[in-house]
């Protein structure tokens, strides 16, 4: 649409004003295109018929709901005045001081402390996208530390503005931001040194000024250096044009810089004394300006404060010193006294104090400096002239000198500072921070400001291109047609001062002239600029300035003192007399070839984005113009290479009053700092941009059910724009944005305003109709009721008389008679009915009844049978079983002793070598001690020679000193015998060298008694050296005996060892026999197997004859005597297994005793004996093997147990079957513990039978010998029975198969338990793989349970004490297995809650039940600082059996404070990981996300909040929260976490949730609005539901959520009168007053139905909260953490009953 169009009545404008720049008005009629004039209506009601030209009307003013925006740019009329007008809004009446425009940030000072720099801030802006959060400093510091992380791209931040209007500390918390978010885990603190820089270079470069207290008087470019983890490792400083006159000069109100008056302020100080300072007012160096203290600030504790950061930065106390005794000679220098003799000549008195202090301070010699104060040196090429000085010119002189000293010395201080912030690793990134002088204008402008103003004209550059490269990378992005868009561009400004032949040129030309002035170069600029160069003009009432036309403004210069300050000299003869200082410090400043250090160390290489002319002429070099020339070309070169990110500061006022707003003022500095040329190149295309959702979100209203109907929003957008503004040329359509020429967005929103009020309108309609009618039908039918009553009530008057009355009377009588006799005859028809149903229903169930009781009895018997069936049957199989097993166990005894035996002889000879090893060591570390200690005596006797030589020479010394000094004496009186010829003019000379020999003898002297002291120190040192040495020996030898007592009982020990090794090695010789004969015996054994076969027969026939024997002699009535009657019903099972058995043994004592009356048949018959002792030794072994698995098995049977127990307590019927298979395993162990005893008496009589075998062999041996051929036949019948033992040893085997029925029964068992556990299904299946195991290894084992009948040991069941044996080296394994490598998750929630800590306590009883301090103590200390988890502590509420579990002999209450502190921190710990998972979510589900319909307004979004896509992302919602939340709740659960300690957790949760999202709202003006209130008390309505549905209300975690409350409260509630004033006041309890105003002054209206608040009732406010003694913090604390109280809970366990997982890989531990 036409711009024409816009001005129509109600719109409003803004024109000029000379006041306040500009005012709006209202326009009170339609503008026709042709009219003259404009009706206006002013604020104050009066009309203005305004004079307009239709090629410029005046500015439109923005609608109010676009008024107080974040970002300049989202305004639709961008111009000046709505600029102005949005910055009075923001700073004036919201309080709030940045603002965007685009990419650079506004900062307004407020001239008062705000709390918006705390720590919480910078956490709260850390990670945050620039448009999410208000405008902020911290804002623009996250910006570009997060482009530097995420591009690895340099990046700037440039800083400029006025003086004063608070540049210095913007830097200083951008750095601040820096050094906080990039904190290094090392300790070398750079962070702080880079910060500590800061209070050093405002106390030697800042001043103040009339403008402002603090003001830089120097440009600053500081490189924060970061590595690749982003952390900062070190920083650069480079400084630009020091203001150096400020030394010598200072205006009115003005200071000299602040260390000056920081150290004169100290100066009674004991360190300070000897520079013999005074108060400021004493320098008229310090007292020019007439200002010597400025208003709140203590100079001398910014000393203090100076001092600690040079401390910080590694400055020690004597360079400090060194710097403070330059700047007081400077002091000292500017007092000196130079007066006037006669017209052409000065002087100095060589006497003054104040020169004799500068030459004693630097090192000078006075009368050199006095007589070059006031003279000079003349060069020619024929002779020297000396030329005295005019007072001013050796004022200028002194001055010239003070300055540059003071010039030097800064430039050392920032090198200085540069080297302690150096690193030696490598630079990735770094981001620079340009604290720089803007653009100014003075009364009186001189060279500083011509310098500052060139370098600001270079930075408008750079920005200009900068933005407009910006604009149209962002026009391609989206695919709009790039138009060129015509912007200022400074550089024919830039050439007429830096170019060849330019104004910094010819100054230097005139610089290099012998007699160049100031009015010869201004002459050459008319000459060469005026009417030739439109920038450059000549006053019309001067002939001494100059004006330059910047891109700010006019200035004019005056050019006096120009070439001076160009030229910056001291004469020859003073830099001569500084160059032969004695203090190295000072003369390092004046060397003539110093190595310029370096001020700007990078290492990376920075290219310029555009080519730079650098001058060749090196004659140029020397002035302060090159000078500041090159370093602006390293500047502009650094910055094109990095990211820019700009921050304007702006002076509001210039009395520094608080927010006060002077719109002239800010006018002018916006123009200056290219604010409004932003702006206005914004303004010249598309200015507004809005992405396609949030105009879809925001213009739906004025969409069609048609349009709506569409799926694809985009297309939606572009058809509702055609539909709305018919002139497409006002708006284009990007990828993802919209982009809209100026006032289009203006006009948008007056549609919708028009399409809500009439929205507005017609509900109204309705709902005042609706009213009507309804109010209108209650006033109808209270009128008929009215009338219904008076009617009857005449009626009744009417009809009523005595003879009616009693009529009505007798009928109701009558009536009420005949109604009582039918209600009585119904009664009694239902009473008789209901009582015969009662009868029959009665008999009915009672016969019911009956049947199921006697159904039910039956059953009970039927039951009682059946399970007493099943009780038999399944004790039958477990006695068995367990019968089986245990028999298996106790043959294994006696083969493990045979194992630690020979373990025990291996770890003896292991012992020997080990011993043998040592003493070889012994012997080695006593020839080595021998060896020092000769070297020893060979030390001292030359510490002795030495010591008598340098005695000697002292000697020597001392008299020829005394010998001096009497040569020295009668010189003296020569002297004085001269002295009183010569003249009195002489006298003063003579003195002078006389004091001078006094000296010299004096500091002889001193250095000789030096010299004897020294000489006296060091001979204790050596007698005490020698005394020690002596001390060292006697220690030597005493361990040299002692050693040698040590080798001798080794030397016995090895003996014993030597004659035990031999009996070994004897032993393993007759072992290798024993090998070799069973391998003779395994080959005959193949051979005869053929033989024995043909012979089974025969064999067979007589083995049966042998048994009938045995059994006939064998008294089988005995046996049964000694076996109980349940042993004789377990016998008669399986009685002929057991009495073949028996048989089989008795045959073989009887073929043993048939074969030892026989002579010949001895030999072979122990032959064969020792083959099978051979065999019974394998079959030990394999045993053995068998063994570890059936222990194994065992303790996995009886944790099964104990689990079972423990799991199934809640099930009765479940827990006794246990119990009762528990006591019928007790007694079968009986049972089989008497069988096994009286088959290992048995054993024993076989093995003593054999022994005797054995003797009997020796006396028989020589028969044995004579009978070879029948020993061959009688070992062939042997080897054949011995085949026929074996036989019945397989036919044993097969009658043990027959134990498979046991475990079929088992397994049955197993599954019957399983059908009435149906409850514990899952834990029951886990069990029953468990049993399968257990019965694949149990077969194993029932395979070999027939070999070792013959070896079962005895046991008993064990009863548990609730200890854990372990050994002291194992303790590390146990908590590194218990504790640091325990997971929570799979392992540990299966687990008993604590059973870590039980088992920890049962090792600690073992501990104290050995009564071992050490033990105690290692393990709670291991405990403590390895893992830092359990605390356990026993109560008064504990059990009579936990009491029992108590220690005995130590008291671990002094570790009950080391624990709790441990729990504190493990909790805290646990807090910061819930909160490190929920903190991200927290914003975006309780602030961001929008669940309520209709609430939903997005407003226009500036440059600094466009989203790149069409649909949003999904984030986070409240269900996430709710969602993190539940998770971490039945986390806390499921690992048995005590109820009251998950309270306290989920209240420190919810604190964290009101807290981030409180403080987020403080941050973030576009969240503060009533519809986003009614969104934050839903929320917390769902945080209270789950609180609800976890039964957690009583955890005051609801409490935490009051300050979020009231403040969603406080943005629904009306705000215009007083008495709402009051009712916040009383209500925002939980508020601080500060929270309370930042809300009020953030209220954002995201409609122009809603109203803003006032500054008036803002104020009314505020007036109620003074009384308020709350926080001035406006940030809640996020770290907060609540008192933790931990609950004691007494565990249900019994520490005897606890089993230990196999997943711990506690095997070394054995329970007690």
């Amino acid at each position: 649409m036409a711009v024409a169009a816009l001005y129509t009545q109600y719109n409003r404008v803004w024109i000029p004003d000379p006041e306040e720049v500009w005012k709006s008005a209202e326009i009170a009629k339609d503008y026709r295109v042709g009219d003259k004039v404009l009706k206006l209506l002013l604020e104050d009601g009066t009309e203005l018929d305004y004079s307009v030209d239709p090629e410029s009307l005046p500015p439109l003013r923005n609608p109010d709901i676009l008024v107080g925006e974040n970002d300049l740019t989202a305004l639709s009329y961008l111009h000046e005045p709505a600029v102005l007008h949005n910055l009075r809004v923001r700073f004036a009446e919201s309080k709030l001081i940045y603002t965007y425009s685009g990419i650079i940030l506004v900062a307004m000072n407020p001239y008062k402390q705000l709390p918006i720099y705390g720590d919480a801030i910078i956490h709260a802006y850390s990670g945050q996208n620039m448009g999410d959060m208000d405008p902020h400093i911290f804002a623009v510091a996250e910006e570009a530390y997060k482009q530097m992380a995420r591009n690895n791209k340099n990046q700037s931040i440039i800083v400029s503005g006025e003086s004063g209007a608070g540049k210095t500390v913007s830097a200083r918390y951008a750095m601040r931001y820096f050094a906080t978010v990039s904190k290094s885990s090392s300790n070398t603190h750079v962070e702080d040194k880079v910060l500590a820089s800061n209070p050093i270079t405002e106390a030697v470069g800042n001043a103040k000024t009339t403008r402002n207290d603090n003001s830089s008087r120097f440009g600053k470019y500081t490189e924060i250096s970061f590595d690749e983890r982003n952390q900062i490792i070190g920083a650069n400083m480079r400084t630009y044009l020091l203001e150096k006159s400020r030394v010598v000069f200072q205006s009115e109100n003005e200071r000299n810089y602040h260390i000056f008056y920081q150290l004169c302020a100290s100066a009674q100080e004991s360190e300070f004394k000897h520079l013999k300072l005074g108060s400021a007012e004493e320098f008229n160096y310090t007292r020019m300006g007439g200002s010597t203290v400025i208003e709140g600030v203590n100079d001398r504790a910014d000393m203090v404060e100076t001092r600690k950061t040079f401390t910080l930065l590694g400055f020690k106390e004597d360079f400090q010193m060194d710097i403070f005794k330059i700047l007081a000679a400077i002091l000292h220098l500017g007092n000196v006294q130079i007066t006037a003799v006669g017209h052409e000549r000065s002087s100095v008195r060589e006497d003054d104090r104040h020169l004799k202090v500068f030459c004693e301070l630097l090192g000078l010699e006075r009368a050199k400096v006095a007589q070059w104060l006031c003279s000079r040196r003349i060069v020619t090429t024929s002779e020297t002239v000396v030329k005295p000085m005019t007072r001013p010119q050796a004022v200028t002189a002194r001055d010239a000198l003070a300055k540059k000293i003071y010039a030097h010395l800064f430039d050392f201080i920032v090198e200085r500072i540069n080297q302690a912030l150096q690193f030696s690793g490598k630079q990735h990134t770094f981001i620079g921070v340009l604290d720089i002088y803007g653009f100014e204008t003075f009364d009186v402008n001189s060279f500083e400001q011509f310098c500052i103003n060139y370098a600001n004209e270079k930075l408008q550059q750079q920005f200009n291109l900068h933005v407009f490269k910006l604009e149209q990378e962002e026009y391609m992005k989206e695919d709009i047609p790039w138009t060129l868009i015509d912007f200022y561009d400074n550089q024919p400004v830039i050439d007429l001062i830096e170019a060849k032949m330019g104004i910094l040129e010819l100054l230097d030309e005139e610089c290099l002239l012998p007699h160049g002035t100031d009015e010869n170069w201004l002459q050459k600029l008319y000459n060469n600029f005026v009417n030739k160069n439109s920038f450059f003009e000549k006053p019309r009432m001067s002939n001494a300035s100059f004006i330059i036309q910047h891109f700010a403004d006019k200035v004019e210069y005056k050019c006096e003192g120009f070439l001076e300050k160009n030229r910056d000299t001291v004469y020859d003869m003073l830099i001569e007399i500084m160059r032969a200082s004695k203090f190295q410090l000072c003369a390092s400043f004046f060397q003539e070839n110093p190595v310029p250090p370096s001020p700007f160390r990078s290492a990376i290489t920075v290219k310029s984005a555009k080519p730079v002319i650098k001058p060749n002429n090196k004659q140029f070099r020397t002035t302060v113009g090159n000078k500041f020339r090159s370093s602006l070309y390293l500047l502009m070169e650094t910055l094109n290479a990095t990211t820019p990110h700009y921050v304007r500061c702006i002076k509001p006022n210039d009395e520094k009053l608080p927010f006060e707003f002077d719109s002239r003022r800010i006018a002018q500095q916006l123009r200056a700092c290219g604010v409004l040329e932003t702006i206005r190149i914004s303004a010249q295309s598309y200015p507004s941009r809005w992405t396609y959702m949030e105009f879809y979100s925001r213009y739906g209203v004025l969409m069609t059910k048609q349009e709506l109907s569409f799926s694809d929003k985009k297309e939606v957008c572009k058809v509702v724009l055609h539909r709305l503004i018919q002139d497409s040329n006002q708006y284009q359509f990007g990828k993802t944005k919209i982009f809209f020429r100026a006032g289009q967005v203006a006009y948008l929103e007056k549609l919708r305003l028009d399409k809500l009020r009439q929205s507005c309108v017609v509900i109204q309609k309705h709902i005042r109709g609706w009213l009507q009618r309804k109010k209108f039908l209650r006033e109808r039918q209270a009128a008929l009721t009215i009338q219904q009553y008076f009617r009857g009530q005449q009626t009744v008057r009417k009809a009523v008389t005595a003879t009616a009355l009693k009529e009505a009377w007798a009928a109701i009588i009558i009536q009420k008679c005949c109604r009582g006799y039918l209600v009585r005859s119904l009664y009694q028809l239902i009473r008789v009915a209901a009582i015969t149903i009662q009868a029959y229903t009665r008999g009915l169930l009672a016969r019911r009844r009956y049947r199921k009781m006697l159904e039910e009895h039956k059953a009970v018997i039927l039951q009682k049978y059946a399970r007493a069936w099943l009780a038999r049957r399944r004790f039958q199989s477990i006695r068995r079983f367990v019968l089986n097993i245990q028999l298996t166990y106790r043959v294994q005894h006696l083969q493990k002793k045979l194992e630690d035996q020979n373990k025990e002889n291996h770890g003896l000879v292991e012992k020997l070598t080990s011993l043998a090893a040592l003493r070889a060591g012994d012997m080695e570390k006593m020839q080595k001690l021998e060896s020092e200690l000769d070297k020893a005596a060979a030390h001292r006797h030359s510490y002795e020679e030495k010591g008598k030589k340098y005695k000697a020479t002292m000697e020597e010394k001392l008299a020829k000193l005394q010998k001096h000094n009497s040569e020295l004496e009668i010189q003296k009186e020569q002297i004085e015998l001269q002295l009183q010829e010569k003249t009195e003019e002489l006298k003063e000379k003579m003195d002078g060298l006389t004091k001078q020999l006094f000296d010299d003898v004096q500091k002889e002297q001193e250095q000789r008694i030096l010299l004897e002291k020294s000489f006296e120190l060091k001979t204790q040192d050596y007698e005490k050296q020698i005394w020690s040495l002596k001390e060292d020996i006697q220690a030597l030898r005493a361990e040299k005996t002692h050693l040698q007592h040590q080798l001798e009982e080794e030397r016995v020990t090895s003996d014993g060892l030597k004659g035990e090794v031999a009996q070994l090695r004897k032993q393993a010789k007759t072992i290798s026999e024993f090998e070799k004969e069973i391998e003779l015996l395994q080959t005959q054994k193949i051979d005869v197997e053929k033989h024995v076969q043909s012979q089974k027969r025969e064999m067979r026939e007589k083995m049966s004859e042998i048994t009938k024997q045995l059994l006939e002699s064998y008294d089988i009535e005995d046996v049964r005597s000694r076996l109980s009657l349940e042993d004789l019903e377990h016998l008669n099972e399986d009685g002929e297994l057991w009495f073949a058995y028996e048989g089989l043994k008795k045959a073989t004592h009887v073929l043993e005793s048939h074969f030892q009356s026989q002579k010949d048949s001895y030999e072979k018959e122990i032959e064969a004996l020792n083959f099978k002792v051979v065999h019974l030794s394998q079959e030990i072994n394999h045993l053995q093997k068998l063994f570890r698995e059936e222990t194994d098995i065992n303790e996995s049977i009886r944790h099964e147990v104990t689990r079972l127990t423990s799991e199934n307590m809640m099930i009765p019927d479940f827990k006794q079957q246990i119990s009762e298979l528990e006591k019928q395993k007790q007694d079968l162990e009986i049972r089989l513990n008497e069988q096994t005893e009286s088959m290992k008496g048995k054993l024993e009589e076989l093995s003593n039978q054999l022994n005797r075998n054995r003797e009997e062999e020796g006396t028989q041996r020589k028969t044995l010998e004579a009978q070879n051929e029948i020993h061959t036949k009688e070992k062939e019948k042997l080897i054949s029975k011995i085949q026929e033992m074996q036989e019945a040893s397989e036919h044993l085997k097969k009658q043990f198969e027959t134990e498979s029925e046991v475990r079929s029964t088992f397994r049955q068992e197993a599954s019957h338990l399983t059908m009435e556990n149906r409850d514990l299904e899952e834990e029951l299946d886990m069990k029953d793989r468990v049993i399968k195991k257990l019965q694949d290894q149990v077969k194993t084992l029932t395979k070999t349970i027939e070999k070792g009948n013959d070896g079962q040991l005895s046991s008993r069941p064990r009863e548990y004490l609730g200890m854990l044996e372990y050994k002291t080296e194992d303790e590390d394994k146990l908590i590194q297995n218990l504790i640091l490598d325990l997971k929570p998750r799979g392992v540990v929630v299966n687990m008993i809650p604590g059973l870590p800590a039980h088992i920890l306590f049962m090792c600690v009883r073992y501990a104290d039940s050995r009564n071992d301090a050490g033990m105690v103590k290692s393990l709670m200390n291991s405990t403590i600082n390895g893992i830092k988890q359990v605390v356990k502590e026993f109560m008064k509420l504990n059990s009579p059996h936990q009491n029992k579990n108590c220690l005995n002999n130590f008291d671990l209450s002094e570790y009950r404070q080391i624990l709790s502190d441990v729990a504190i921190r493990i909790y805290h710990q646990f807090i910061v990981v819930m909160e490190n998972n929920i903190q991200p979510i927290i914003v975006q589900g309780m602030l961001e996300y929008e669940s309520l319909q209709g609430i939903s307004g997005l407003k226009p979004t500036g440059f600094r909040k466009r989203s790149s896509s069409i649909d949003d992302t999904d984030g986070y919602t409240m269900t996430s929260v709710l969602q993190q939340l539940s998770y971490f709740y039945s986390t806390m659960c499921q690992n048995g976490l005590d109820p009251e300690l998950v309270r306290q957790a989920v209240k420190q949760l919810f604190f964290l949730i009101g807290a981030v999202t409180l403080n987020s709202l403080f941050l973030r003006k576009d969240m503060c609005s009533c519809r986003k209130g009614m969104q934050i008390r839903c929320n917390i309505s769902y945080l209270e539901e789950w609180l609800k549905d976890k039964n957690l209300q009583n955890s005051l975690a609801k409490e935490t959520l009051e300050p979020l409350s009231q403040a969603a409260w406080l943005l629904q509630v009306k705000k215009t009168t007083d008495s709402d004033a009051k009712e916040i006041y009383e209500r925002c309890t939980s508020l601080s007053a500060v929270q309370i105003i930042k809300i009020l002054n953030s209220y954002t209206p995201i409609d122009d139905f809603e109203k803003r608040v006032t500054p008036s009732f803002v104020r009314k406010v505020q007036a109620l909260l003074n009384n308020r003694a709350d926080s001035s913090q406006l940030m809640l604390d996020t770290k907060y953490l609540f008192q933790v109280t931990f609950p004691f809970t007494p565990s249900p366990h019994a520490l005897e009953m606890i089993q230990i997982p196999s997943s711990f890989k506690l095997g070394f531990l054995n329970r007690l």
